[in-house]
């Protein structure tokens, strides 16, 4: 197969879909892999190192995605590369597509085969190509909002762990899934008061098992969000719905009670984001204010950490990327111009857990969460 990987296009995003050991791996493998030129500058991968790994470097994006049969990205196409969509293309990355409606109606005018990274579920239920960049955005949460926390910076002027005599900093998180605990762990690390809140009474028990009770867990109400939000210096919000639209869990009218300089990160911005007054930033102008407090809401946070990311995300999705590969290299004819879409299908019902990742397939929604959230109908995959 051709396996496309583009130099990506969102602010400051960084980050590369592969890196060149996992290009050498796929070669080897037997397929050809295409990296736009300058793809992997960011993450400290030079053209040369895919050179060397068996890569070959296309000049412009167009080209590129012409030639891919697989299109393996890390975020979503945004408008200026719709016009690359085509229905015999299998595009591979994260799309978060239930809080964007417009890339969502893209793939379908174009018919494109799109897995989404984030769907991707084991049979216990867990998200193995979502779970490293919730890792290190949850690892990055807290050093964002203790940055934002200075007075310098607009906020209330108080440390994370403040020092002997004064108190630290109230830091609430709200989820206590993968990027929850992980911020969890970096926030303990830097001495604060940590409160996680989830509606799980199993997911608690663990938090408070792991962190040998140094960690406050409440359980999740709308009463409880509110008294414990209102006291808070630091909010991450880290709600997960897999493939649906995050809840939204606290109103502007919450966040006016909040103390003066206080800080709220939304982790959950990809999915919409779980506070009201959400919506998404960049890393060129990444916050703004609601009432007296600073929000930060950047939809693509490990991308300011490339290097480590772009690694735990081959990790991850390199495995996948080759079952992907390997079994539309077997399914589809010699031909060169064959369409891979047309037996995609049959290679997702032996493989249930890429098969989860499915949004769209030849002009249908898949996706009955992303349907739902833009009241559009969904239609299951023949033969799902």
């Amino acid at each position: 197969m051709r396996i496309g990987i583009p130099a990506e296009v969102k602010d400051n995003e960084l980050r590369v879909a592969l890196t060149a050991d996992g290009a050498h791996h796929l070669v080897r493998a037997g397929h050809q892999v295409l990296v736009q030129a300058g793809a992997g500058a960011g993450s400290a991968i030079s053209d040369a190192d895919y050179a060397a790994a068996g890569a070959r470097i296309v000049d412009d994006a167009a080209s590129l995605w012409r030639a891919a049969q697989i299109l393996c990205k890390v975020k979503e196409p945004l408008p200026q590369e719709y016009p690359y969509l085509r229905p015999d293309l299998v595009l591979f990355a994260y799309l978060h597509l239930a809080a964007n409606g417009p890339c969502t109606q893209a793939l379908l005018d174009a018919g494109t085969t799109a897995i989404a990274y984030e769907t991707v579920r084991l049979p216990d239920g867990s998200l193995p190509l979502l779970a490293p960049m919730s890792e290190i955005a949850g690892r990055l949460a807290p050093q964002v909002g203790a940055f934002y926390l200075l007075r310098s910076e607009g906020g209330s002027g108080i440390l994370m762990g403040g020092v002997p005599g004064t108190r630290p900093a109230k830091v609430v998180i709200i989820g206590g899934g993968t990027a929850g605990r992980n911020a969890a762990q970096i926030a303990v690390g830097m001495r604060a008061s940590v409160t996680v809140i989830d509606l799980s009474a199993t997911t608690l028990a663990g938090i408070d098992t792991e962190f040998g009770g140094a960690v406050r867990t409440v359980m999740s109400t709308a009463q409880a969000i509110d008294r414990e939000v209102s006291r808070a210096d630091l909010v991450i919000g880290a709600v997960l719905v897999p493939g649906a639209r995050a809840p939204r869990l606290v109103s502007n009218d919450l966040v006016s009670r909040m103390p003066p300089g206080s800080v709220l990160v939304d982790i959950a911005v990809d999915q919409g984001g779980c506070f009201e007054g959400t919506h998404p930033t960049t890393h060129t102008d990444p916050t703004y204010r609601v009432h007296q407090s600073t929000f930060y809401a950047v939809a693509n946070m490990p991308g300011t950490v490339p290097v480590t990311s772009t690694q735990a995300l081959t990790n991850a999705t390199l495995p996948y990327l080759t079952v992907l590969a390997a079994g539309l290299a077997t399914e589809v004819p010699a031909d060169p111009a064959a369409n891979p879409t047309d037996v995609v299908g049959q290679l997702l019902r032996r493989e249930p857990e890429l098969a989860a990742g499915l949004m769209t397939q030849g002009g249908r929604l898949v996706s009955a969460q992303v349907a739902l959230a833009h009241g559009m109908v969904h239609a299951p995959a023949p033969g799902a």
